[in-house]
């Protein structure tokens, strides 16, 4: 009993010292803004929380978790980030920032996984967007999907689609990286099943040549001549100037 009291007078201490306890879920927002605004989102986050917590019903409460993905998002938070993000859309579906919420989802899969490290980086080496796990640009090309099917009107659909082209460029990059790394083991049924992916899903990508050079080069090693023969007479209509046609014509000769 003795130590149940020490524990409920740490519980009166401590919110007796939070300067906040009596703050209205105005002045709690306000500050919230303001500290995300000047960048301290440590502060922004907390007082976003404790808003929630006070008074979860009213248009300071929706902004607020909103506006909290993003400070968890600045704050280097991914996970939590779109948590909040995904309670908002599912507790306000027909809210006006809703758009908003989708492509704040797509920026943070769009960046997950980098760090503040990785960022910093990042400044004076420029990284190789293709080499890292997909997953979450899988996400993010998704997120930024939503925005434009569902809010073609919407101020992020433009920078939503271009993402989406990049990203779409990016995975097909990612899936040609595998299938070389494929070749470097010999694994070529592998590689020239990763080249067909590229040819098959990521139509219109700078990324289908390279995957047809690599699908005729591994079919003809394998012995399947008539794939392979197929791969390169599609590489020399639709890419007429692509060094790879000479490459694979020198293995054609050479077996």
């Amino acid at each position: 009993m003795m130590f149940a009291g020490i524990l409920a007078g740490c519980g009166i201490l401590k919110e007796k010292g939070d300067p906040t306890k009596d703050w209205s879920a105005e002045r709690l927002y306000n500050s919230a803004k303001t500290a995300l605004d000047s960048g301290d989102y440590q502060t922004a986050i907390d007082h976003y929380e404790k808003l929630e917590s006070r008074f979860p019903f009213g248009t300071y409460a929706q902004q607020a978790q909103l506006e909290l993905a993003y400070s968890y998002y600045k704050y280097g938070k991914p996970a939590s980030a779109l948590a909040a993000a995904d309670r908002f859309i599912k507790l306000y579906p027909s809210h006006p920032s809703l758009d908003y919420a989708y492509y704040l989802k797509g920026l943070i899969n769009f960046n997950r996984g980098k760090g503040l490290i990785a960022n910093i980086v990042e400044r004076y080496f420029p990284a190789d967007d293709s080499e890292r796990d997909p997953a979450a640009l899988r996400d993010a090309f998704d997120d930024f999907g939503e925005v434009v099917a569902r809010f073609p009107d919407s101020q992020y659909a433009r920078d939503s689609e271009k993402r989406m082209i990049y990203l779409r460029n990016t995975l097909a990059q990612h899936e040609l990286h595998v299938a070389r790394y494929y070749i470097t083991r010999e694994a070529y049924v592998a590689a020239a099943n990763r080249a067909r992916y590229v040819v098959e899903n990521y139509q219109r990508t700078p990324e289908v040549a390279d995957a047809l050079v690599i699908m005729a080069t591994c079919y003809k090693i394998l012995g399947i001549d008539d794939l392979s023969g197929e791969a390169l007479e599609v590489l020399r209509l639709n890419f007429p100037e692509h060094p790879g046609i000479a490459e694979v014509e020198e293995l054609l000769v050479e077996n």
